[in-house]
């Protein structure tokens, strides 16, 4: 049944309590607000308390999220977060401070800045880290500018940044935003970067390659030393995507895989629920050759008082204001506390054991990008079904229809009609189980009756969207109820 907007169920005369006259004088806005800024009237629903409760109860039913639905959001590490950790992010000790605050008064949050940074050393054997990027792509653009600012303080002029064809597209975006000229370096049919192509496009003028390890397809680039070696030879740098990293998690680091600089993303791989835009902490490591070019400040301590220091001599800057995300640093403080060193190299463990199940299940009926096993992330080819009239999208709508948050569609780009499966570490045999025989079902609906697949989803309160009209023309100004 389709959901009615609040204003249609508004009856006259009904009401309820839930906006209360203060008891403190009003401010009469119209001696704030320029006339012409303000409503001539407030057209509110009339509604009683239990028409306001079971809307919005409606309403939450209708919400995909991890803690009601699968959601095997490739490359995304779509996974279950412990409540104890939104708990303690809550405290008030946590949640009432301000970033202006003398640093005597926040010893206790400086220090946990301080440990969590200790902490990400080393899982990662980088140097030091700074907590100010928002988010993943914010990582980079900080980690490409200490890159930047290393080469010219080096006085090198190199201008070109190597990305594999199966890169994030945010690593050439960022690459390029920093100055760089772009370099596409192919991958093999394995799926994995191709090293003859590599060695013909580092020279003198390379600055950096950026590689996310797994890559992209899920696989292992199992020459990373000799990647490292190519370009470390020439003068360049790593830069390590680390959106993939909870694939190595006690098993690996960046750093004895050669990577000099490198970014986190503590909302994937370390507790924080993501999605709609934030809060994320797109964290960056570096060597310790490049300490001095962090954002300022970095959290430092004097016998028992920490503080923030200012005083790096190649700093690139501030990249936002304050010192970054608290709360998300909270989380995975908590996280790691929690899981402990064990506990970490287990969440790597059953992210691979899961995505190979997936994979091992699921390849006699769909095509898989390449032939060796995975790690955290499989990546399914639709060729198939395509041949039959039916698309990776028209698949991944059904997917909603069974109670499954569709996976990534078409990326990695190189794979044709790619569907993107990444059952992150905290799903359960049972669930794995219940996707793969809806993916083998939705491909007998294919062979039987392919129009279903193409008026997908068919049980959700809003159809198939025009997806392409709404990127290229998004309404973005408010139209108020009735325009």
């Amino acid at each position: 049944m389709a959901q009615k907007l609040i204003f249609e169920k508004s009856v006259p005369g009904r009401h309820n309590d839930y906006i209360k006259k203060p008891g403190i004088p009003l401010i009469n806005p119209q001696t704030l607000i320029p006339q012409e800024m303000l409503r001539k009237e407030l057209p509110l629903p009339s509604l009683g308390e239990l028409d306001v409760v079971r809307h919005y109860t409606n309403l939450s039913k209708l919400n995909y999220s991890v803690d009601s639905h699968f959601y095997p959001l490739g490359s995304c590490t779509m996974k279950y977060n412990p409540k104890i950790n939104e708990d303690i992010a809550a405290w008030p000790e946590f949640l009432h401070l301000h970033p202006y605050q003398h640093p005597s008064d926040l010893q206790g949050s400086l220090e946990l800045m301080y440990r969590l940074e200790k902490l990400l050393c080393e899982i990662t054997g980088m140097g030091r880290f700074t907590f100010q990027p928002n988010a993943g792509a914010h990582g980079e653009l900080t980690g490409m500018l200490i890159i930047r600012a290393y080469q010219s303080h080096k006085k090198n002029t190199r201008y070109k940044v190597i990305v594999p064809d199966s890169a994030h597209g945010t690593n050439p975006a960022t690459a390029h935003m920093c100055g760089y000229e772009i370099q596409v370096v192919e991958s093999t049919s394995q799926g994995l970067l191709d090293i003859d192509k590599l060695k013909k496009l580092v020279d003198s003028d390379t600055a950096a390659i950026m590689l996310t390890n797994p890559n992209t397809l899920g696989l292992f680039e199992e020459r990373i030393l000799d990647i490292r070696d190519i370009v470390h030879d020439a003068g360049g740098l790593l830069y390590y995507d680390g959106a993939n990293f909870n694939a190595l998690l006690g098993i690996s680091t960046p750093a004895l895989m050669g990577f000099d600089v490198v970014h986190l993303n503590l909302h994937k791989t370390f507790s924080t629920p993501h999605g709609s835009g934030g809060p994320g902490a797109g964290v960056v490591g570096v060597k310790d050759y490049l300490v001095d070019f962090l954002p300022v400040p970095i959290i430092d301590k004097e016998k028992d008082y920490y503080y923030f220091n200012y005083h790096l001599r190649h700093s690139i800057g501030k990249v936002r204001t304050f010192f970054g995300n608290f709360g998300v640093l909270v989380r995975a403080y908590a996280y790691i506390l929690q899981l402990g060193k064990e506990g970490l190299k287990e969440v790597a463990h059953n992210a691979v054991i899961n995505a190979n199940y997936i994979r091992q299940s699921l390849k006699s009926v769909y095509d898989i990008a390449s032939p060796k096993s995975c790690m955290h992330e499989v990546v399914l080819s639709c060729s198939k079904q395509k041949k039959a009239g039916v698309s990776a999208l028209d698949i991944a709508k059904r997917l909603i229809d069974y109670g499954i948050h569709p996976p990534t569609m078409y990326f990695p780009l190189i794979v044709k009609e790619s569907l993107m499966v990444e059952p992150p570490e905290t799903e359960g045999k049972e669930t794995l189980d219940y996707f793969i025989q809806t993916m083998k079902v939705i491909n007998e609906e294919i062979q039987r009756e392919p129009q279903l697949l193409k008026d997908a989803p068919i049980t959700t309160p809003v159809k198939r969207l025009d997806e392409v009209s709404a990127a290229r023309f998004p309404v973005v100004r408010w139209q108020e109820h009735g325009d």
